[in-house]
């Protein structure tokens, strides 16, 4: 048995697997990309309509979200120093920050998907359906790009948990971190997201 988890080892190839994580971040910029271009064209086909509606958004909500992420791509970024610097106790608790902030987005994210709701404003309501196009699309937009994202939060949260219990049983460690590098670099791609998706939501109008 042990035996074969040295072979395992002496296997794992940290380059690799950090090629492979570009590849899929540059997928998930392609996907988030094409969705900036649609709400984009669409923006500029309803200047009137998206203006209206995105004064129903607040601004407050998506800035402690900013406030929240920035600071979380901050944690998790010390995290992996921590490891670099073989502090296992440190790298644990700038985990379990980031995660928790994770968290105190989601919940922030709950809130006002739930006063949208309580005011009939979701894919599919009538009151949304007796508005204008313009106001159609920019709703339908908001929740499908913001659903998207708080699911990418989800991934996320799953992932730095996983690492989390992998660096307390020592599989991930100062000689063997990718797994960590490569959980930060998919937070920091969240995080980026989020820093395009709160102008064109909440400050542009």
């Amino acid at each position: 048995m042990e035996q074969n988890q040295v072979v395992h080892a002496d296997h794992f190839d940290p380059v690799a697997s950090k090629i492979g994580m570009w590849l899929f971040i540059f997928t998930e910029i392609l996907l988030f990309g094409g969705l900036f271009i649609v709400y984009s064209v669409y923006r500029f086909k309803h200047p009137v309509e998206f203006h209206l509606a995105n004064e129903e958004l607040s601004v407050t909500i998506g800035f402690i979200n900013t406030v929240i992420l920035l600071t979380s791509s901050m944690t998790v970024a010390m995290s992996i120093s921590a490891m670099q610097l073989g502090n296992k106790k440190l790298t644990l608790i700038m985990l379990a920050v980031t995660i928790l902030l994770a968290f105190a987005f989601l919940v922030n994210k709950y809130f006002e998907w739930g006063a949208k709701f309580h005011h009939d404003i979701y894919p599919g309501s009538a009151f949304l359906f007796s508005l204008s196009k313009g106001d159609m699309l920019l709703f339908g937009l908001y929740f499908f790009m913001t659903g998207m994202h708080a699911i990418h939060i989800i991934v996320g949260v799953v992932l730095l948990l996983v690492i989390f219990f992998k660096i307390r049983n020592g599989s991930v460690n100062q000689n063997r971190y990718s797994l960590l590098e490569n959980g930060g670099l998919y937070w920091h791609l969240v995080d980026l997201i989020w820093i395009f998706l709160f102008p064109l939501f909440y400050l542009i109008h």
